[in-house]
């Protein structure tokens, strides 16, 4: 079967679903390229639209042959009867970036002068021109088409010829009451999905509401685009697959970037930070205002400027256009080219020697308060070469770390590609495969062989599938006192600070080595007192929102909910002497409180010893063939540089905070636990007991995720010994393969068989859920992360809580009272014990054998 033939066939059996046919890959695109150079040309309208519209932009490999094939038709080293060799420069113009760059750079030097004409006023609307800035500003002396390239630039045409942001916007309601999370929106199930926007989105709100996608097409009948509303929009996962969806059927086509869209509106009551700034990252416009008054298919007026929404005539409800460069975002076509166009544009004019611009709406600043700084404000304030940062302050921090995780790993590499980059610019980015090796799809298996060679052609650190969570590993690359970003929101530095991000958020910092940020308010949770017998550090994750729900600061029905930790920054201390591994349990939970980062404040001590581990496992990971290995080294060399001079940014006595928390550990007395299904729902054990709507008898129990670390596995093993089969089924599925090895090594995998448990490979499992599943309906006590409903299974009740909680759980097959818990913890996990249990890995206390059995 011909190309055209096969394309046609894909093209209908995609028409059936609704959604267009996939972008070309480079063979296709070659295959085209042959039927384009015959004569005569057959189904010549076919071929072109195939051609300018179904091939990606930026630096993919279909764009490679497109641009390549232009630039020969320019040159006339190529003949098509189809395209005029200014045809083929005005195509190359919608490109974006990349492959199309250096042709029309070249056409401005072309003989025929309609032909350097044409190259220039596509010129002025590529922004990802990177280091051909310098070609274009050094021609511009000789070469008046360059030069009025550069003046456009300067003058920021490629920004005041799009249109601006409506004063008055007609739209539909679509509502989604309550709670509306980024399961929701992009299931974790079908995650394998996730980079054919148009495919995956037909998944969304599927479990959630009965015919979304219908219900949508039916309000669209009215006439108007479409505004998404909910009570609470876009919590969990900072999937940009969510947005993307939304954004695919509520959303405008992009020219010649195929399946994929820009715009739509977002209201919700709170929308979530990192939903929030992906949407401004992909050129929507969202909004956070009272949606009480709006239902689905009404009809309202927006007013952005005027920050006020109508229907019938009437307000119903205000808010304020923040940040007050969101109207600049949704002209630019979304705050990344917004970020990408403003640096070309001032480039421009210091070249020109033009002086400062005033045609971008400059960021707003507060004014200096004159009070010290806390912890986070001096780490981001580091990045930007600053004492300190004030909230509210828009800055563009150096992102000295970045983390890629594989269900948005493809994404991130789409994203990469639309920006036009073959190489990246922060210091450290790396890839895992954990949410995806344990049982891969025929797409995650070519993806974790294709995934790997793109990060670190680009001078990335690829991990492989089965080392483990993306989290536990990117940590120990982590610098001290510095930010970073990741594509999963559970990207949480304890020895530094991180505003994890949707995938294009995590393409753009790899690629510059910054991050945007409208510097967020800080809440200070302060833990006073001793920790009390059998209370662990989940029990204190899960005592924050406990303690916040008591002053009134937290609240867990939806609409018209409170959550003083919503978009904010978590700043936890009064623990100081924690391993860092056990300081992430704290800055991973931030995910759950909404939190936009989270700072752990430690002594040097812990530090230094897991930056002294960190190091050996770098080395050792050079030697076992981990690429890029000059990345591993410089990193390395950096870590050493600290541990020389040990020195530990610490909050002023003054810092201000949006609230303060204090946390007495003396009055925590038994375990606290997450009720199902909504970590912010929290309740004591013996709350959980005497409630009875609470489900007490626990099917399943599973110990695992990045909230658990090795001596999670030591304690359960402890628990388990000689007492038999679990009555629960018990899932054990430890972080990394150095933890799994040291317990198969010290026994606990026999202890675990003869509980009857199921071992999975290191990696995610049944936290993200898009692989093995609890039974349906299953009452499930869990480690894991978050207990969103359908998550871990189709209508499972999870409890979240402690590996040590679970441990006695899975044994009874029931919840435990207090003293059934301590009873079992004072046999089993205290005394002379009690220091070998919660001992963790420091590999550069172990011997280069040992070391290189846990690595390889």
């Amino acid at each position: 079967m011909s190309f055209v033939s096969q394309y046609r066939a894909h093209t209908e059996e995609r028409a059936q679903l609704g959604i267009p046919p996939l972008p070309l890959t480079a063979d296709q695109a070659r295959s085209l390229i042959e039927l384009l150079r015959q004569q005569p040309v057959v189904d010549k309208e076919y071929l072109l639209e195939l051609f300018c519209e179904h091939i990606s932009p930026g630096v993919d490999d279909a764009a490679f042959e497109k641009a390549a094939f232009l630039d020969a038709v320019i040159k006339g080293e190529e003949s098509c009867e189809v395209l005029t060799p200014v045809e083929a420069v005005k195509i190359l113009g919608t490109m974006l970036g990349g492959y199309n760059v250096k042709p029309l750079i070249d056409a401005l030097s072309h003989k025929e002068a309609l032909i350097c004409s044409t190259a220039a006023a596509m010129l002025k609307n590529v922004l990802l021109v990177y280091d051909s800035f310098d070609s274009v500003a050094a021609m511009s002396a000789s070469n008046p088409y360059a030069k009025e390239v550069l003046q456009s630039w300067a003058d920021a045409e490629w920004f005041t010829t799009r249109p601006l942001l409506p004063e008055k916007m007609t739209l539909t309601v679509f509502k989604v009451p309550g709670e509306t999370n980024t399961d929701d929106l992009s299931p974790a199930g079908e995650a394998f999905t996730r980079s054919d926007i148009p495919f995956h989105a037909l998944c969304m709100l599927g479990s959630k509401m009965d015919d979304p996608i219908g219900t949508i097409a039916r309000l669209k009948e009215k006439g108007h685009p479409l505004a998404y509303v909910g009570d609470v929009v876009g919590t969990g996962s900072s999937r940009k697959s969510g947005i993307n969806s939304v954004q695919w059927h509520l959303g405008e086509d992009i020219p010649a970037v195929p399946n994929k869209r820009t715009g739509g509106v977002v209201i919700g009551g709170i929308v979530a930070p990192i939903f929030f700034n992906t949407a401004e990252d992909s050129g929507a416009l969202p909004i956070q205002a009272d949606v009480s008054a709006m239902e689905t298919g009404e009809v309202i007026d927006v007013y952005p400027y005027e920050g006020r929404i109508e229907k019938n005539g009437q307000t119903i409800s205000r808010f304020d256009l923040a940040p007050n460069t969101l109207a600049d975002e949704v002209r630019a076509g979304g705050r990344i080219p917004l970020i990408i166009g403003r640096t070309l544009t001032r480039k421009a004019r210091t070249v020109l020697g033009m002086g400062e611009e005033s045609i971008f709406t400059p960021p707003s600043q507060p004014a200096d308060s004159g009070k010290g700084y806390t912890l986070a404000q001096k780490m981001i304030g580091k990045a930007c070469g600053l004492a300190g940062v004030r909230p509210g302050m828009y800055v563009e921090p150096e992102t000295l770390t970045v983390g890629s995780q594989d269900t948005t790993g493809a994404m991130t590499r789409d994203e990469v590609k639309e920006l036009a980059a073959l190489s990246f610019s922060a210091d450290l980015v790396m890839q895992s495969f954990c949410h995806t090796a344990a049982y891969p799809k025929p797409s995650d298996v070519k993806l974790h062989r294709t995934l790997p060679y793109f990060i670190m052609s680009r001078g990335g650190v690829a991990l492989r599938p089965g080392d483990g969570v993306i989290h536990t590993w990117l940590n120990r690359m982590v610098l001290p006192d510095t930010l970073g970003t990741g594509g999963d929101s559970h990207t949480r530095f304890p020895i530094g600070v991180s505003f994890p991000g949707g995938s294009g958020l995590v393409a753009f910092a790899a690629v510059t080595g910054t991050m945007p940020l409208n510097v967020p308010e800080s809440v200070l949770v302060r833990f006073t007192g001793e920790l009390q017998e059998g209370i662990t550090l989940r029990d204190l994750v899960n005592a924050i929102p406990y303690i916040a729900i008591k002053r009134g600061l937290l609240t867990v029905e939806k609409k018209g909910k409170k959550n003083i930790f919503a978009g904010r920054i978590l700043e936890i201390e009064g623990l100081p002497q924690l391993k860092v591994e056990q300081a992430f349990e704290l800055s991973d939970a931030s995910a759950e409180r909404s939190a936009a980062a989270c700072t752990v404040r430690l002594d040097k001590e812990p530090v230094i010893e897991y930056l002294n581990s960190n190091i050996a496992l770098l080395r050792q990971m050079i030697e076992e063939g981990y690429g890029d290995p000059e990345t591993l080294r410089r990193r390395i060399g950096k870590m050493q540089e600290w541990v020389a001079n040990p020195v530990l940014l610490e909050p002023d006595r003054d810092a201000e905070y949006a609230a303060v928390l204090d946390i007495d550990l003396n009055t925590i007395t038994e375990p606290v636990l997450a009720c199902p299904n909504d970590p912010d729902d929290v309740m004591t054990l013996s709350e959980v007991l005497l409630d009875e709507s609470r489900p007490k008898t626990i099917d399943e129990v599973f110990v695992g995720s990045c909230m658990t670390n090795i001596g999670h596995f030591r304690a359960l093993g402890e628990v388990l010994r000689n007492r038999g089969v679990a009555s629960a089924r018990l899932w054990i599925v430890p972080p990394t393969k150095m933890d799994m090895k040291k317990l198969v090594e010290e026994g606990y995998y026999a202890v675990f068989g003869a509980a009857g448990a199921r071992m999975e490979i290191p990696g995610c499992s049944l936290c993200m859920g898009n692989q093995a599943r609890v039974a349906d309906n299953a009452v499930v006590f869990s480690t894991s992360t978050r207990n969103f409903d359908n998550r871990m299974g189709k209508g499972a009740q999870v409890y979240l809580g402690s590996a040590e909680l679970a441990a006695v759980a899975a044994l009874l097959g029931h919840l435990p009272n207090r003293d059934e818990y301590l009873e079992v913890v004072r046999k089993q996990l205290s005394g002379e014990r009690e220091r070998e249990i919660y001992s963790y890995l420091n590999f550069h206390r172990l011997g280069k054998e040992d070391l290189q059995v846990l690595v390889d």
